[in-house]
């Protein structure tokens, strides 16, 4: 077999989240295909998950957080979004394969497929340095739409973005909540009051 016969193999990994065994599949294109980025291990360390949360992942790549927060939510429901198609497969993939049918992705920019009456009790985000100020402020707006009162939007970004998030958060949901602080990456915290 060639070399790039098997680059095109799916790569697929094993570990443990949030105290679940879990086993993911990724491909080459997709965010840090062959293991979980430490945003995300970070992120996933200091997220509060109740076992009926209802969540959006935005940005769900090929699903590590979405998946985990459905193994840790067995009575709740997770929604997976992301602007590219192949990820948006991988994530429906680790669903399954993880046993988790309480979990769905869908191919969304931003909130915009997320069906407007759909209240969430969590939604999540590694956000991407390169997303754009204008694309964030649409995500903020949008989440604070869906959030249901008492509702947590948490998001792991790198540190050079931590007093830009706290500037929009207090802006859009008027309170911050610096929950961790790792070398590279900061957890933001803000709750629909």
């Amino acid at each position: 077999m060639s070399t790039i016969d098997e680059l095109k193999k799916d790569i697929q990994f094993q570990t443990e989240l949030k105290g679940h065994a879990l086993t993911f599949n990724s491909t080459w294109g997709i965010f840090s295909p062959r293991e979980i980025d430490s945003g995300t291990d970070l992120l996933l360390k200091y997220l509060d998950i109740k076992p009926g949360e209802v969540a959006l992942d935005i940005g769900c790549g090929y699903g590590p957080i979405g998946v985990t927060i459905a193994a840790h939510a067995p009575q709740g429901e997770v929604h997976m979004v992301d602007k590219d198609f192949v990820a948006v497969d991988y994530a429906n993939k680790n669903a399954q394969q993880n046993g988790l049918s309480h979990a769905k992705a869908y191919l969304s920019n931003g909130l915009s497929a997320v069906p407007k009456d759909k209240v969430f009790t969590t939604v999540v985000s590694n956000i991407p340095a390169k997303v754009g100020k204008e694309m964030l402020s649409i995500i903020l707006h949008d989440v604070h739409q869906h959030l249901a009162p008492g509702g947590q939007f948490v998001v792991v970004t790198i540190n050079g973005l931590r007093q830009y998030m706290k500037r929009n958060f207090m802006e859009v949901f008027g309170n911050y909540d610096k929950v961790k602080q790792g070398k590279d990456y900061t957890i933001s915290r803000c709750v629909k009051k």
